[in-house]
């Protein structure tokens, strides 16, 4: 879900010319969601093999990111770990929705209704542990750096960009500004094109940058914070009742520090569980990053599993051989 202050935030278009050569952290739970949702046939069904086994990550993981490995830009990907015990209420949410779209893809198989099972299908997306260790294993025989987050990745990859050791985050959801990632990139691995009343619109990449945000707002990081638990996180889900982004950021200026906004609100959450759920956040701090050549074999052999042709896993490895005119140390 995220942070429900995204209308607030200040964003700006960025080329891919842009970020070449810089080092990103990414929320690997949120693109591996992405490829799942988006990469499926007409009728919702993810993509799988002659056994029955989903490959719509392993599809997106081999076009999309080759493509941006192409375009000079080094991703580190982080995975989420144990999620915070006040996330519990969230994902017992996530689970009864699913179940309830599940009942309704039935009765949509049933009825022959492909626009609803394509709709139905999507709410039902599992991140499965199968899923989750196949991501890692192709993700390093990509010959990216793969980091397993303590907890929450989204903090763990903001801990990685705010101490310089990548530029920025890569996510769909502005959840790492929380945790003073100074930048976030979007759209970087969605579809180029996206249907909108039956037009199809050009996904340009965006940059969120936090220095900029909070000086667009007249907030600082505390107050940015604040202002996400008086909204809503997946920690307080709806957070106070009636108190909508514009209305939080007004009560935040107003008031100045937590103690005071929340002594002049009706909630029915203890604000400090969720303020120190932030706060306390695990991180992993001995992380290692390192960009190494692909694993050819390798990837031939997770691809040829899944009965991916030898003519696409020829074009990718090709896509992968570092440009003769450039040394390796250019291309990693």
């Amino acid at each position: 879900m995220g942070v429900a202050i995204s209308e607030l935030i200040k964003k700006d278009e960025i080329s891919f010319d842009q970020l070449k050569g810089k080092k990103l952290s990414v929320d690997a739970s949120n693109v591996i969601y992405q490829f799942l949702a988006s990469i499926r046939q007409m009728d919702g069904t993810p993509l799988m093999d002659s056994n029955n086994n989903v490959t719509s990550h392993i599809m997106g993981l081999s076009t999309r990111i080759p493509n941006l490995m192409e375009k000079g830009i080094k991703l580190c990907f982080v995975f989420d770990g144990e999620p915070p015990e006040l996330k519990a209420a969230e994902s017992k949410r996530r689970r009864d929705l699913k179940a309830v779209a599940a009942e309704k893809l039935e009765k949509a198989k049933k009825e022959k209704d492909i626009e609803a099972m394509s709709k139905y299908s999507r709410q039902t997306i599992k991140l499965t542990k199968d899923i989750k260790d196949e991501s890692m294993e192709f993700i390093r025989a990509l010959g990216l750096p793969v980091i397993q987050a303590p907890s929450e990745a989204e903090a763990q990859a903001a801990y990685m960009a705010e101490k310089g050791d990548v530029w920025g985050t890569l996510s769909q959801d502005v959840d790492a500004l929380l945790y003073s990632t100074p930048r976030l990139i979007r759209n970087l691995t969605v579809s180029q094109k996206r249907k909108v009343r039956g037009n199809y619109i050009k996904v340009l990449p965006e940059i969120i940058n936090l220095k900029d945000t909070l000086d667009s707002l007249g907030i600082n990081n505390e107050q940015l914070l604040t202002l996400s638990i008086l909204v809503g996180t997946d920690y307080n889900i709806g957070g106070v009742k009636g108190i909508g982004p514009k209305t939080g950021l007004k009560l935040v200026k107003e008031h100045k520090t937590i103690e005071k906004v929340f002594e002049n609100v009706n909630a029915d959450f203890d604000w400090k569980d969720i303020y120190n759920t932030f706060k306390e956040m695990k991180i992993k701090k001995d992380y290692k990053i390192e960009w190494k050549s692909p694993d050819q074999n390798k990837i031939r052999e997770i691809l040829s599993k899944h009965d991916f042709s030898e003519e696409r896993i020829n074009r990718l490895l090709e896509k992968l051989k570092p440009k003769k005119q450039k040394n390796l140390d250019n291309w990693f």
